[in-house]
């Protein structure tokens, strides 16, 4: 049996983005008897416990805690000093933790948030192989600035790392720039989530959150399921509602730091009773907000992959999306991609006016629409499975401390 120390700034039940839900669902489906997982993550809240199994992985937090913190405490003092702190304190942790559980492998979540504490472990214990995985959504000449006071060990995460795993072919090319032999990277991409795949929620359980969230007949919602925060350009959505008839209504599905910004602007535009905020949701339900929406609208401004994209293909869900980073690897535009069979709506960063003609297009064209989403749920299905991540990771990632 292996035993691998996972790095994670955050885990469950801590706010989660796509990251730590791909931990999940990898780590779900490899049994305990085969790799044992331990992680080492912030803890936050002063109610969590220490130590606590979460699915197969046994969780260790460390860190500077509040009791029931919110979103906006994490971002004061003393919260908001866990992130720099975690780059010294995780590396301390897991060397404590090696001494008693002495593992094959770390594995870093992200190289600009664990890449760090990684390297760090890894150069006082060259005998643990150290895997690094590429989940990042910002910018990578953001990240570089970014990590420029860290700019020595933000070196060390990626040239020492025995293997990288990149989610995207964007992320991968960042891995070669920064000095990677290519034998040490293997792509594997992220998954839809497995409810959207399996289509089982009852009608009456869909009928009742419409009720809840208001949508009448004759309503089309467009949906964004992701944290509110600049690069998802949730604001190029509100600014295309005011060229769009009243009964198109936008349903934002999260929180973030630009919910605020972005009600004011709603507010401005005079669109705001078209705008839905349903806060935060536990991922185990966001595929309902899904399935009682129309069309999925996320034009970002970056992506490593786009998890939340798949997963409304996975619903059959018409996608609005740019093809910024990782994106590229799946957004499929008929125009712009002539050669390949399409499986979204592409358009340009910061062009509401392209999302508004999109929207135009999939409702005046409901049997291409159809097509589009026909095709792209079957490349979901095909290449975007967590029962084949999850075993291509087995055979082709963790295998690296055989």
């Amino acid at each position: 049996m292996k035993r691998i120390l996972i790095f994670s700034l955050a885990y469950y039940p801590n706010s989660t983005s796509g990251a730590e839900a791909a931990v999940k669902e990898i780590t779900d489906r490899i049994g305990p008897a085969e790799i044992e997982f331990h992680m080492v993550t912030l803890r936050y809240n002063s109610l969590l416990p220490r130590v606590e199994k979460v699915g197969h992985v046994l969780v260790h937090r460390i860190g500077l805690v509040k009791e029931n913190p919110s979103f906006i405490d994490l971002g004061k003092l003393p919260l908001d000093l866990n992130k720099p702190l975690f780059q010294f304190l995780a590396p301390y942790q897991a060397a404590r933790l090696h001494h008693r559980y002495h593992y094959d492998a770390v594995w870093a979540i992200m190289a600009h948030s664990a890449g760090v504490p990684a390297a760090i472990f890894k150069m006082t214990h060259r005998s643990v192989k150290y895997i690094l995985t590429l989940q990042e959504g910002d910018p990578v000449e953001y990240i570089e600035r970014k990590m420029k006071p860290a700019a020595y060990f933000f070196k060390r995460a990626f040239s020492l790392a025995d293997l990288v795993q990149p989610i995207s072919n964007y992320l991968a090319n960042w891995a070669r720039q920064r000095g990677v032999n290519e034998g040490k990277i293997k792509i594997i991409h992220n998954g839809a989530n497995p409810r959207d795949l399996a289509n089982s929620i009852p009608a009456s359980e869909l009928d009742s959150l419409k009720r809840k969230m208001g949508k009448q007949p004759g309503d089309i919602f467009l949906v964004n399921t992701a944290r509110l925060v600049n690069q998802k350009a949730n604001d190029d959505v509100i600014r295309a509602l005011a060229s769009l008839p009243k009964n198109i209504k936008f349903l934002i599905v999260g929180d973030g730091p630009e919910e605020n910004n972005l009600k004011k602007l709603a507010e401005e535009l005079q669109v705001r009773q078209q705008v839905i905020f349903a806060g935060r949701v536990d991922r185990t339900q966001v595929t309902k907000y899904r399935l009682i929406s129309d069309i999925l609208v996320c034009p970002s401004r970056s992506e490593g992959l786009g998890n939340a994209f798949l997963s409304a293909m996975a619903s059959g869900l018409p996608v609005v999306a740019t093809q910024q980073g990782g994106l590229a690897d799946f957004i499929f535009d008929e125009k712009r991609d002539p050669g390949k069979a399409a499986t979204a709506w592409a358009v340009d960063p910061d062009s509401p006016e392209q999302i508004t003609e999109a929207i135009r297009d999939i409702l005046s064209h409901p049997e291409k629409a159809k097509k589009i989403t026909t095709a792209a749920k079957q490349m979901v299905q095909e290449k975007y499975n967590w029962d084949k991540i999850a075993s291509q990771m087995r055979s082709q990632v963790f295998s690296v401390c055989d």
